[in-house]
């Protein structure tokens, strides 16, 4: 029985950038990069060496702490280097594409006729085993476990997030082919979490096996952990899955035509950006040329593989998150700022009424990295409860992450939240508290306790 769910905490941050709907599709670019460091929890055991040939499916390395785990290639060409950081960390491995893409031959089947056991089996082999992550923790998912529930947000509230709608707006057979897929993997319900102001797309709105919910409310009603601890929390013990619309396709993909295609649609955005655009392009590429294309203004710019709340920083000639959909550029907002708060502050943005700028509820700005301060005394100001939607103390959970106290960490709901789900909290917090970071350290801390 579908669902209905009105967020009430939360804010939407209206921003300067907004891509237009159009998409581009690129040549393929020079040179691709896989960077273990998106994957929460994995330890990279290299299975190449420099100047070995592949094609988009073979392994490029695994997972030492599961050797089934395998982290394929997006594209064919040669492996060209592999880029190390303190104490020979691996940061990426780079492939020198080919012009046209070979791709491994994986074989091809109707999901509906085969066991759990085959498709994991090829979802594993292919290296798309990774895009399936698993609450709690924020992990890929363990193929060994039967989740209680797999959800898809068919929607992303992030500011200038791209619209899934129109992004996968002709792929209806290869998503509910992976639907199909997924529906072997869980004994319990896919559900597909569609957002009430907008009337879903067909490939959602006609997707089968699936339980449709709808979704009302501003930001993180889109985040997945939201929808998740609305519609089935989580309890000790139990595992849910999840994994992003596109990447559904992926999948589909993968048992239609036998191949593992690792093309997505990105929205390149932000205030910096000339042209802000869609591309179509492949997961790991180099976003140099893509830059290039739409245009950056003049200054000191922070480019972002992802939203600006929980994104990561990258470089002009960077590459593109395993997991992110965006790339957004804003100022790096460095500068001293004359007078600061003593201003007006009409074209300032506030979560309070600061700034003059509250009168006018509907405008866009454009945002810096100017933390306006640094980190204070961190108190409860009832701040963090106006954007956060769920039934957990915010601050209570980050204090006892800070004195390591895990059984009160579970009582708080640790297994419910990731780093994402408190980036509001991050942006509106008065003491500058570094609050997903702070998360990611609890996470890890539990995991590595009870595993």
């Amino acid at each position: 029985m579908s669902e209905y769910i009105k967020i009430k905490q939360g804010m939407n941050l209206k921003l300067i950038g907004e891509a237009v709907k159009f998409i581009i599709d690129l040549p393929v670019a020079e040179v691709f990069a896989i960077q273990p460091s998106d994957f929460v929890g994995m330890i990279p055991k290299l299975l190449l060496e420099i100047g070995t040939t592949v094609e988009a499916g073979t392994p490029l390395f695994y997972d030492k702490n599961n050797e089934h785990l395998l982290f394929c290639a997006p594209v064919s060409g040669k492996l060209i280097e592999i880029v190390r950081g303190d104490k020979r960390v691996i940061l990426a491995i780079k492939i020198r594409t080919d012009h046209d893409i070979k791709y491994v031959s994986f074989p091809k089947a109707d999901p509906n006729s085969l066991f759990r056991n085959q498709i994991t089996e090829q979802l594993l082999q292919s290296g798309i085993w990774p895009l399936i992550r698993q609450r709690p923790y924020g992990t890929i998912a363990n193929p060994n476990d039967d989740p209680k529930a797999i959800f898809i947000s068919a929607f992303d509230t992030n500011p200038l997030a791209p619209d899934i709608d129109f992004v996968l707006s002709a792929e209806e057979s290869h998503f509910q082919t992976g639907i199909d897929a997924l529906a072997k993997l869980t004994t319990g319900k896919i559900h597909l979490n569609v957002q009430e102001s907008n009337s879903p797309a067909p490939v959602f709105s006609q997707a089968k096996k699936v339980q449709i919910n709808t979704i009302s409310g501003p930001h993180p009603a889109g985040n997945v952990g939201v929808q998740i601890h609305h519609i089935d929390p989580i309890n000790k013990g139990e595992v849910v899955w999840y994994l992003n619309p596109q990447d559904v396709v992926i999948i589909g993909k993968l048992f239609t035509e036998g191949i593992f295609d690792a093309s997505r649609t990105i929205a390149v955005t932000g205030s910096q950006v000339d042209n802000p655009k869609y591309y179509k392009t492949i997961v790991g590429t180099s976003i140099k040329n893509i830059l290039a294309d739409v245009g950056l203004k003049s200054g000191n710019n922070r480019i972002i593989s992802g939203s600006i709340l929980s994104g990561s920083q990258t470089l002009a000639d960077g590459y593109l998150g395993f997991y992110d959909s965006q790339i957004t550029v804003i100022p790096e907002g460095n500068e001293y700022e004359f007078m600061g708060w003593l201003t007006p502050g009409l074209e300032k943005f506030s979560v309070s009424r600061t700034f003059f700028s509250w009168l006018n509820p509907n405008k866009k700005y454009d945002l810096n990295t100017n933390l306006h301060g640094e980190e204070r005394p961190f108190v409860i100001t009832g701040q963090y409860e106006k954007v956060f939607p769920m039934d957990i103390y915010p601050v209570q959970l980050l204090k006892s992450i800070l004195i390591e106290d895990i059984d009160m960490m579970e009582k708080l709901g640790i297994y419910e939240v990731a780093e994402e789900d408190f980036a509001l909290c991050e942006l509106v917090c008065t003491s500058k508290i570094k609050s997903q970071e702070i998360i990611r350290r609890g996470l890890d801390r539990v995991r590595k306790e009870f595993s």
